[in-house]
């Protein structure tokens, strides 16, 4: 697998296509067959990916927690 990483000014992935990319990822490291550093790269970029969705989560959860109190507010995803 010859992913690169993005560069810092990139735009973030949206929370489905970094799932879709860590499950990627995940099934490729485990199959076994990459070569050392490729399972490097991919385990640096799964633990991106992983705080991506995981703040993403976060901020749905706490918008949810806002409407649920009847308090609506804007919500812009970061």
């Amino acid at each position: 697998m010859t992913d690169s990483l993005p560069s810092p000014q990139a735009e973030a992935p949206r929370y489905e296509d970094a799932l879709a990319e860590l499950e990627r990822l995940v099934q490729a490291m485990e199959g076994g067959q990459l070569p050392l550093d490729h399972l490097l790269d991919n385990y640096r970029r799964g633990v991106e990916l992983l705080g991506l969705c995981r703040e993403r989560l976060q901020a749905v959860e706490a918008q949810v927690q806002v409407l649920e109190q009847g308090q609506l507010k804007d919500w812009a995803p970061e």
